[in-house]
């Protein structure tokens, strides 16, 4: 059983340096090292994939800080100093309206560039998933998205307990009860995810397939992870039978179905006619 998770990896003086964000900016560095090699393997300009990467961070983290900042603008005002402790705050609806801004952003750049929409998807889904894998890790350590209660037998072997306060007071994670390492699923499954997806790259048969094949697999880990997920501040649909986020997950393997099967009905009509 994991007991000891650390909120906080270290002190730099009285600034806390959270280990979500230190894992967060890890996940991030690699994903912009793998883009730069899938941009090449996928005949793209390594350069602007760089720049679009780069674009799209930088719009989606402004996008949740500025949306944070609105939410809790009267408390700010009162405590200017607390400006300091939105970088600990997370939440799934910062993160969705961050991701949208970050792929508006990526749409944008990509017409601009005249970069091909099909292939530079393709190119980015691999470093996306292992981006989102250590996210997952830094979230396990400060126990953000935290699991279920993890009953007696087999899944106590390898629930995680936590006992600082801060992972209370950032995530409401609560203290001192045997939880699913949900996150360590999840960051396992992304991993798994990213590796297929870069061996696959370079044998996909159209623009675009890559990029389905992460649809289907990144909706699978989420609706299967969330099975294990506690529901607080996760929504609820059909009366409890799903939570937001395996309602986004179904949206994800279906839109991941058609991607596929599109480009599927594609080739073979182009084989047709060229036969």
């Amino acid at each position: 059983m994991l007991t000891q998770v650390y909120p906080v990896l270290f002190h730099i003086g009285p600034v806390l340096i959270p280990s979500y964000g230190a894992m967060a900016a890890v996940g991030v560095l690699l994903a912009l090292v793998l883009a730069q090699r899938t941009a090449r393997i996928a005949g793209l300009n390594a350069g602007l994939m760089w720049n679009l990467c780069i674009l799209s961070l930088f719009t989606a983290l402004l996008t949740q800080r500025l949306l944070l900042a609105a939410v809790n603008l009267s408390d700010l005002r009162r405590h200017p100093s607390w400006m300091l402790a939105l970088a600990m705050i997370h939440h799934l609806l910062l993160t969705a309206a961050g991701a949208l801004a970050g792929v508006g952003t990526a749409l944008f750049y990509a017409h601009w560039k005249r970069l091909p929409l099909g292939t530079t998807a393709d190119a980015l889904v691999a470093p996306v998933a292992l981006g989102l894998a250590f996210e997952q890790l830094g979230a396990l350590l400060a126990g953000s998205g935290y699991g279920t209660e993890a009953e007696s037998g087999i899944a106590a072997r390898w629930a995680v307990t936590y006992a600082d306060p801060l992972a209370a007071r950032w995530s409401g994670t609560p203290l001192g009860i045997p939880l699913h390492p949900v996150q360590a699923y999840a960051a396992l499954g992304f991993l798994a995810l990213s590796i297929f997806l870069l061996i696959w790259l370079p044998f996909r048969r159209q623009p675009g397939d890559v990029f389905g094949l992460w649809l289907l697999g990144t909706g699978v880990a989420v609706y299967i992870t969330e099975l294990w997920r506690a529901p607080e501040g996760r929504g609820a649909l059909l009366r409890g039978a799903l939570d937001g986020p395996q309602a986004a997950a179904i949206l994800m393997v279906l839109a991941g179905g058609l991607v596929l099967m599109e480009r599927t009905g594609a080739q073979s009509s182009r084989e047709a006619a060229h036969g």
